[in-house]
């Protein structure tokens, strides 16, 4: 591809920083270091047409972990650290929520609950032993109770009759929050350019150079936050993990409100537009899963109609309006990685599929690494 004069000067000289990824952590890292080097040149560089792993993709989910899923948790990390991890994914949304605006985004407080197969007797009776524990735990942070038992108001079939409620969590129009983002981004005079991917990178001793299939240009920082997709750029920590998730055309009178999780947070749906919107599954086949390829399977999505049928709208006639998936990036801890890699190169990736959560705060990091 060659550039007329103009292009070479408006987009690819004297670059100061480039950040790979256009998602909640990439935009927020380009914002935090137009807002601290405002004469700076920073470009963006994003492999798809809109946001492409799971910052456009994902649930909305307003949340900070379910009870199972914390003590989980527990078992592989101390309770400092899971307390040091909540804090961080509430202060993300905290930050979230200050930057854009509940309007924006649409943020809903309708509270989180969990449920329970009749099958699972021994998770559900951890988690209701559990229940003290974990609200101690969390109590400094919350300043209150975190979760509490209620009854099966919804409806639901082949659950346990005791769901697990959190006041706490609530639910964004995830397609809202990233217009938003993108406009208060792009309106600092951040550059973004779409449908770029990059294929290579080579550090010098005052900058790097970034090769493309298109075009290569030289940038005096190098971030990367694309997150399920870091690990094609030598970010090892990082697999990545698909999602996939389906909603229902519009249903009449749904009387489902709220955000909620099944088996250990593998399986997770919420209310939006009088719609069910359900996803999940990987657990069924966690090797397959962890791949870019934005594919459905017909093992996952027979499992979520499955649920829908028999568990969460057993007595309501729906149709299915869509399809999807989403990439994130997992790891062998939930802790985001946030670092400086090289002399010139910085990353803020491994968002354990609480990137909206988390993403906004670890994009603040990850600018903020540059002094």
């Amino acid at each position: 591809m060659t550039f007329s004069y103009w292009e070479r000067q408006s987009w690819f000289s004297n670059v100061d920083f480039t950040i790979i990824g256009s998602g909640i952590v990439g935009l927020n890292a380009a914002l935090d270091l137009k807002q601290r080097f405002p004469n700076s040149k920073v470009l963006v560089l994003e492999r798809g047409l809109l946001p492409n792993g799971a910052s456009t993709k994902n649930a909305g989910f307003a949340c900070f972990g379910s009870i199972s899923e914390i003590l989980e948790d527990l078992k592989y990390q101390s309770e400092e650290e899971i307390v040091e991890l909540v804090k961080k994914r509430l202060e993300g949304l905290e930050l979230l929520r200050k930057n854009l605006g509940d309007d924006h985004i649409d943020y809903q407080s309708y509270g989180g609950y969990e449920l329970f197969t009749q099958t699972d007797e021994e998770l559900y009776n951890e988690c209701l032993e559990g229940l003290e524990r974990v609200n101690e735990l969390l109590r400094p942070v919350f300043e209150k109770s975190v979760f509490s038992v209620k009854e099966n108001t919804f409806k639901f079939q082949n659950i346990k009759e005791k769901l697990v409620y959190s006041a706490f969590e609530g639910q964004i129009d995830t397609g809202k929050m990233m217009t938003a983002l993108l406009h208060k981004v792009q309106a600092t005079g951040v550059k973004i350019l779409n449908n770029v991917n990059v294929d290579e990178f080579a550090e010098n001793e005052n900058n790097v150079e970034v090769v493309t299939k298109e075009f290569s240009f030289k940038t005096g920082k190098l971030l990367i936050a694309n997150n399920g997709f870091a690990s094609q750029l030598g970010i090892m920590e990082v697999k990545p993990a698909r999602a996939q998730v389906l909603i229902t055309k519009p249903i009449k009178d749904l009387h489902i409100q709220g955000t909620f999780h099944l088996e250990k947070g593998y399986y997770y749906f919420r209310n939006i537009n009088g719609r069910i919107l359900l996803g999940g599954g990987r657990n069924l086949d966690l090797k397959a899963e962890e791949t870019t390829e934005m594919e459905l399977t017909a093992l996952i999505q027979n499992k979520l109609e499955e649920l829908l049928q028999k568990t969460i709208l057993p007595q309501t006639a729906y149709e299915i309006d869509h399809r999807w998936t989403g990439i994130m990036g997992v790891g062998n801890t939930k802790k985001p990685v946030v670092k400086q890699t090289s002399n010139n190169i910085f990353c803020g990736v491994r968002l354990g599929g609480m990137g909206v959560a988390i993403g906004s705060l670890v994009g603040r990091e990850l600018g903020q690494l540059i002094k």
